[in-house]
This record gives C-alpha cells, structure tokens and sequence, in this order.
C-alpha cells in the first residue's frame, strides 16, 4: 500500500495541469446529508470546488446501497469528469469501482474505506487510517483512568469498516492492561438519540461503567446527556469520542467529553476534490492518499475550535 502526504502531491498535479484541460463537472454522493462529520466534508468539497471554479452536483443516498448504486449509474449516464463516493457500506464499493472502471470514470472514495481488495489506477481513497484511531483514543482514556476500570464502546455501525477497526482498536488497547475488560459493546449507529438510549440502558442494568469509547463524538455527546438526565455527573465518567467536531469541541469544553480524535473533515472533503479534478485531468495517482489522526484533549483543545 502506497502512502502519499495529501497535501504536497496533490497540489502539484493540480498546478502541473493547464488550465484548459480542467474538469468542469464533478459528481458526488454522500452516505447522508445529515450526519454532522459528512456535512463538513460536503462544505469542504463544494468550497474547494468554487475555488477552483469547478461544477459540482451533490446527492444524498440516505443510507441506501441501491439508492447509491443508482445515482453512481446516473452520473455516468450523464457524463460527469469525475464522481465523489462517500460510501454507504464499505462492502458495496467492488461493484461501483467496476462500474466507473468501465465507464472509464475516475472515481474517488472519501473517508470510508472502501471494501475493494486492491483499487486500480483511476480509482483512490482519500481519508485517514483507522488503526490509528481508536488506539489514540483508547490509549488516553486508559491513561487518564490509571489503566484500570470497567469499558463500554459505542460501535458506528456494523456495515462500516471503520467502526469495526475502530472497536477492535479499543478492545485490542484494553487487553494490554490487566486491570481493564470490556463490560459492555452495542451498535448506537453514530447517532446521538440512539447512544442516549443505549446509555441510559446501560445505566439501568446497573453495571459499574468507568470508561466510555465511542466510535464518534456524536454517541459520546449521547452518552453525556444520558448520564445528565440521569442525574449523574459525566464528569465522573471517561467519555471518548472520535472527530473532533464543533459539537464534540464544545462537549470537550462544558460537558465532560475528556478526549476526542481529530479527523481532518475539511482535508477530507478538499483532497476528495483535488483527487477527483487531477485524475480527471490524466493525472495518475497513489490509490491511497493518507490523511493522518491527531489526539485532541482539552489541555490542547482550542487549536482545533
């Protein structure tokens, strides 16, 4: 596997490349249009597309695979430069790269890695390696609780690598530490609704929780308001979430949220853009082009607000 600092390689194929030869239209769809952290991708990629004056068409594939495959179908149909995917469901993206493959449409995966065994030329992910994620994460909770205590992870969702290796980052953190299990591990699907219900559930059973690792900020934010409306202090809790949105930024700084990972959303949505635009130009590109993690506490917290 390739790796590429995003920045420097991509700047130099988009400024190597005349003017003239310039893609004018660039399709993407989005898993959802109302998840906080694809929002911000989405604004990124429509940013960097204006400043390059560069059409973009933006769709929603609401969770839907089909719904996904379908708008792929029809930005080929339509004749796009390039297409942007950020995918539903990891193991769906075999069947869109083969379609864009044959279209001879260059395709970009942005932040959810895609499912393919190996990608070909003309197809990339741009995102950040998620073994590296949840490790941070874990890490630093395990620190701040003296690598001791009880741990209840909050998983994305199950059709999303990420989340997996996410969790599995915890778990494997965890069994380093003689004085640290697992007690509890459910799907909250990154909402925040679902991992206050999913809290408050825990909570009810009465196992002693100690430490919360939750795939993203918004269940970390779910879990704190289910401890607050329960009457306890989240403060006393270990709360961890992955992203280091706005919101999670203003949990870290009022309501508890004691670490959060940095993933680079605006990176994201801007090397998506300059991927799509160089390969549409015949540029050719690494498959994969890394954007790195960084750990967020609030000893470090206001350099990210």
């Amino acid at each position: 596997m390739k790796k590429l600092a995003i920045a420097s390689a991509l700047t130099l194929a988009v400024c190597a490349t005349p003017l003239t030869a310039m893609a004018e239209t660039i399709a993407v769809s989005m898993a959802y249009f109302d998840q906080n952290f694809l929002t911000l991708i989405r604004t990124a990629i429509a940013d960097e597309a204006a400043k390059q004056g560069v059409t973009v068409h933006f769709e929603d594939a609401q969770g839907d695979v089909g719904r996904q495959l379908n708008q792929l179908e029809s930005f080929v149909a339509e004749g796009v430069d390039a297409v942007i995917i950020d995918p539903v469901d990891s193991a769906s993206t075999p069947k869109m790269t083969k379609m864009a493959q044959e279209a001879g449409v260059p395709l970009v995966y942005v932040n959810r890695k895609p499912g393919d065994k190996q990608l070909q030329q003309g197809t990339v992910f741009v995102g950040s390696n998620e073994l590296e994620s949840g490790t941070m994460q874990m890490e630093e909770l395990a620190r701040l609780a003296n690598y001791q205590g009880n741990v209840a992870i909050m998983i994305g969702n199950l059709s999303d690598e990420g989340a997996l290796i996410r969790t599995k980052d915890v778990e494997d953190v965890v069994a380093r530490y003689p004085k640290m299990k697992v007690v509890e591990k459910q799907v909250a699907n990154y909402d925040r609704t679902e991992a206050m219900d999913l809290m408050t559930n825990w909570l009810t059973t009465g196992t002693p929780i100690d430490i919360v690792a939750a795939n993203n900020d918004e269940m970390a934010i779910g879990a704190i308001l289910a401890l607050q409306q329960s009457g306890k202090d989240p403060h006393k809790v270990l709360i961890g979430g992955i992203d280091a949105t706005p919101d999670g930024l203003s949990a870290m700084a009022k309501d508890g949220l004691d670490v959060t990972v940095f993933q680079d959303a605006k990176g994201q949505g801007r090397g998506a853009l300059n991927a799509a635009l160089s390969m549409a130009r015949g540029n050719k590109l690494d498959s994969y082009q890394w954007i790195p993690f960084e750990l967020v506490t609030p000893q470090n917290s206001q350099q990210y607000q």
